[in-house]
């Protein structure tokens, strides 16, 4: 599964949890994932920089 979908899957839990606990619980999975995915992609536009300047 890719990150966009875990995140997709991660904000679908979330907009119909009821349960503190387990709200709490996916906002963190949520924020773990979506840092991952703003690294990979500042990684992926450095790339690309590093690339066009060869």
């Amino acid at each position: 599964m890719s990150i966009e979908q875990q995140i997709e899957e991660l904000r679908a839990e979330l907009s119909w949890c009821d349960d503190a606990a387990e709200r709490r619980q996916i906002e963190a999975e949520l924020r773990t994932i979506e840092t991952q995915w703003k690294r990979r992609n500042r990684a992926q536009q450095c790339d690309d920089q590093v690339c066009r300047h060869r």
